[in-house]
């Protein structure tokens, strides 16, 4: 038997050569369950937007972890005592955090898969894959839980400025196209330190810091945020709302044995059992995708019509307002296609409806970005700043919109 050399290399875009620091993470990017990653997408129907928008989950998962290795460099140079297993468990930690996320996951878990967030699922797949690995999981399961007694560990992968922040903002914003979404991660890496255990940013990088949190608040209004991106998950989560409608009052509609499974049965984090785990990595943005292709030419007025939208690109009208729309208006909407169409109430629901949209780019009440100041004490990042930017960024924006179909405006 040939030996297979597991130290191998990526050719990345966004940050060139990234290396697979052992044989042990080789193991786990060639898993199945991680191999799914390369067919879920990072940014969902954003594409419909940005056509360049069509990366995957496996290229954040690797980006990720190759900024991990820098920042662990980082504060090994600064002193900071991070043993090899320590080591080796971050960069397990953060390949697999998004292990968890469904196809288009946001719309999953509003619809389908609605009790059980992607986040419990990565933990999850971590426990199954601790089992097949012989524990050798065990320390990254610890830190991902935040049950590690070294605090800043966990703040390497979730928090205001974690790795995973650093890897997808880069990332969105080159993918995209959107220039004010990139973001200086190698500064960022190379002004953080470790006080008192807790993660800080020395007061040098104070700019940075402010600039990675504009990028952010911009990357959401022009992207995640983006009005065409927002409808088009919103039918897509409708969508799979009506097959699961349709399914669980007898109906048989054509997809995949993995979608089938997830629309005929109610899932909650109290059945989600390892047979449910499995089928769920056996599913991807392409048993949706073939669904929606064929639910186009179904019977169902609904499903056929949504499913259009999207394979068409011909979305929802979709209103912002600064204040919440008047009930009177959306109910005018509701009154006419319901006579336009001859469709019920609960049907004219899918069509016509509004919603709420939160923009905060930095949460102060959440963990603070904390600054390490000259003087050797720590700072809340509120406090520190010397400009009144951080402090509007704080501050949680809320949109309104409405939606409804584009015939209603010749109406």
């Amino acid at each position: 038997m040939v030996a297979t050399n597991k130290l191998k290399i990526f050719n990345d875009p966004i940050y060139g050569f990234i290396t697979i620091p052992s044989t042990l993470i080789y193991d786990l990017i060639q898993h199945p369950y991680f191999q799914r990653l390369r067919r879920i997408s990072q940014m969902g129907l954003s594409y419909l937007v940005y056509p360049g928008a069509h990366h995957t989950r496996f290229h954040h998962a690797l980006g990720s972890m190759h900024i991990m290795q820098k920042a662990i460099q980082t504060l090994r140079y600064k002193g900071i005592i991070i043993s090899d297993a320590e080591e080796n468990a971050l960069y397990i930690a953060i390949l697999l955090h998004d292990i968890g996320h469904g196809p288009f996951s946001h719309a999953m878990e509003h619809s389908i898969v609605e009790e059980v967030h992607h986040e419990e699922i990565s933990l999850l797949f971590m426990k199954t894959l601790n089992t097949e690995f012989d524990g050798q999981l065990d320390l990254a399961i610890q830190i991902f839980k935040g049950a590690y007694h070294r605090k800043f560990m966990l703040q390497l992968i979730s928090s205001q400025l974690d790795m995973d922040r650093m890897d997808y903002l880069k990332r969105d914003s080159f993918y995209s196209g959107v220039a004010e979404g990139n973001i200086n991660s190698d500064r960022l890496i190379q002004m953080m330190n470790v006080k008192d255990d807790e993660l800080v940013i020395e007061e040098k990088g104070i700019y940075s810091v402010e600039k990675f949190l504009v990028a952010r608040r911009l990357m959401y209004w022009q992207t995640y945020l983006h009005k065409t991106s927002v409808v088009a998950e919103l039918i897509l989560t409708k969508i799979l709302k009506r097959a699961k409608e349709l399914t669980q009052k007898g109906i048989q509609l054509n997809c995949s044995a993995p979608l089938d499974f997830f629309l005929n049965h109610r899932i909650t984090n109290q059945n989600f059992d390892n047979a449910t785990l499995a089928t769920f990595a056996l599913l991807d943005d392409y048993d949706v995708m073939s669904a929606i292709k064929t639910w186009q030419f179904n019977d169902d007025f609904v499903l056929s019509s949504l499913c259009k939208m999207i394979i068409n690109r011909d979305l929802l009208k979709i209103v912002m307002h600064d204040i919440k729309p008047e009930s009177e208006k959306l109910n005018d909407l509701k009154i006419k296609l319901a006579s336009l169409y001859h469709i019920s109430e609960k049907e004219v629901s899918y069509f016509v409806f509004k919603g709420t949209l939160k923009n905060q780019a930095y949460n102060k009440q959440s963990e603070p970005i904390s600054i390490l100041k000259k003087d050797g004490s720590i700072e809340n990042l509120i406090n520190s700043t010397d400009q009144l930017q951080v402090r509007a960024l704080s501050k949680a924006v809320i949109k309104y919109f409405m939606c409804f179909p584009k015939v209603l405006l010749d109406t």
